[in-house]
C-alpha cells in the first residue's frame, strides 16, 4: 500500500468531495493563494477555482458564520482555521448557530458543515497557541467531534465528515501533518463513533485519541519487553465515543488507563472513567487511571512544555502501576 503524509490525506478527502459533491467548498485563512498555512490545500485552488477555494479576511467569526449560512441553504462548507486557537473567535457561530440550529428550526435546517484545522499544541507557541479543545466542543449538543491521529483515519473519517448532515468538529494537530501512513489508492470511508484498537493486549487498556497516540504505541511497546501487554485503543470520535470497544476491552484486561493531552478537570478521560465504572465496575482490579497535561497554561520554555505533557516514561509508570495494585 503506498505510504503518504497526514496532510496529503487531508488534501485528497477534501478534492475528491469537491469533484463527487458541487456543493462542497472551503474557506479560510490563506487556503487559495497560499495553498494552506500547512500546504492542506495545495493545488486545490488551481483545480476548483476561487468559487470554491476562498481566501478569507483575518475574521474568524464573519466566515464561519458565511459558513453556517451557506450550510443552511444547500452547500457543504469546509472552514479551515490556521488553529483551533483562533477559533474562540468563532465559538458562538460554532456553538449558538450551527450546533443549536436543527432543534432550534424544528428538524427544517441541517447544518451540514466541517470545521477543521491545528489542534493542541505544537511546539514553543505559548499559553494562547497550545490549547487542545476535545473537551470544549465534546461538552456540546449538536456537534460530533473527531480527531483522526493516522493519515489513514484522517482521510477516511473527513470524507464521513463532509458527507454528514450534522457539523462536524474536526481536530487535527501541526505537529503530524507531515507524519506518513498507508493510505489505500481506491474509495474508502471510515464510521463516525468507531474506535480502532491500534494494538491488542490482554492486561492493561490503554485509550487515548490524537497525536498523543504514538506515546500510547511506544509505552505498549517497552511494556511488552516487560511482559505487560497492553491494548491501546484509538476513540478516533471523540462524540459520540464508541464506549461498547472500549467496555469489552475494560472486559478483558480489567484494567484501564486514560491518556490525553488536555487539562484534567471536565476533561473527555473524565467522562471516560465515568462510563467504565457505570458498566463495567466488577470487571476492574484496579481504580481506572488517567494522564493527562497538567492543569496550568502551557508555557513557551521547552523545559516546561516536557514538564507539563505526558511523556513514554509517565505512562510505563502508570501502566505498571495497576498491574500491581
Amino acid at each position: 500500500m503506498r505510504v503518504i503524509q497526514y496532510r496529503d490525506a487531508l488534501n485528497e478527502a477534501m478534492s475528491e468531495e469537491m469533484r463527487r459533491d458541487k456543493s462542497v467548498l472551503i474557506m479560510g485563512e490563506e487556503v487559495a493563494e497560499y495553498n494552506g498555512a500547512y500546504k492542506v490545500t495545495q493545488g486545490m485552488l488551481a483545480e476548483f477555482g476561487e468559487k470554491r477555494v476562498i481566501d478569507t479576511p483575518i475574521a474568524e467569526l464573519g466566515f464561519t458564520g458565511i459558513g453556517v449560512g451557506a450550510a443552511m441553504n444547500g452547500l457543504r462548507p469546509i472552514i479551515e482555521f490556521m488553529t483551533w486557537n483562533f477559533a474562540i473567535l468563532a465559538a458562538d457561530q460554532i456553538i449558538n448557530s450551527a450546533a443549536k440550529m436543527l432543534q432550534m428550526s424544528g428538524g427544517q435546517y441541517n447544518v451540514p458543515i466541517v470545521f477543521r484545522g491545528g489542534n493542541g499544541q505544537a511546539g514553543q507557541l505559548a499559553a494562547t497557541h497550545s490549547q487542545s479543545f476535545e473537551a470544549f466542543y465534546a461538552h456540546v449538543p449538536g456537534l460530533k467531534v473527531i480527531t483522526p491521529a493516522t493519515p489513514y483515519d484522517a482521510k477516511g473519517l473527513l470524507k464521513a465528515a463532509i458527507r454528514d448532515n450534522d457539523p462536524v468538529v474536526f481536530l487535527e494537530s501541526e505537529k503530524i501533518y507531515g507524519d506518513k501512513g498507508e493510505v489505500p489508492e481506491g474509495e474508502y470511508v471510515l464510521p463516525i463513533g468507531k474506535a480502532d484498537i491500534k494494538r491488542e493486549g490482554k492486561d492493561v487498556t490503554l485509550v487515548t485519541f490524537g497525536k498523543i497516540l504514538k506515546i500510547a504505541l511506544e509505552a505498549a511497546i517497552e511494556l511488552g519487553k516487560e511482559n505487560i501487554s497492553v491494548e491501546v485503543i484509538d476513540l478516533r470520535t471523540i462524540r459520540p465515543w464508541d464506549v461498547d470497544t472500549v467496555i469489552n476491552s475494560v472486559k478483558k484486561t480489567n484494567r484501564c488507563m486514560v491518556l490525553e493531552e488536555s487539562w484534567p478537570v471536565a476533561s473527555i478521560s473524565s467522562e471516560i472513567a465515568y462510563q467504565i465504572q457505570r458498566e463495567a465496575f466488577d470487571y476492574l482490579d484496579a481504580p481506572v487511571m488517567r494522564l493527562t497535561q497538567s492543569d496550568t497554561p502551557f508555557a513557551f520554555s521547552p523545559s516546561l512544555i516536557e514538564a507539563a505533557l505526558p511523556n513514554v516514561g509517565d505512562v510505563i509508570k502508570m501502566c505498571k502501576g495497576l498491574m500491581y495494585k
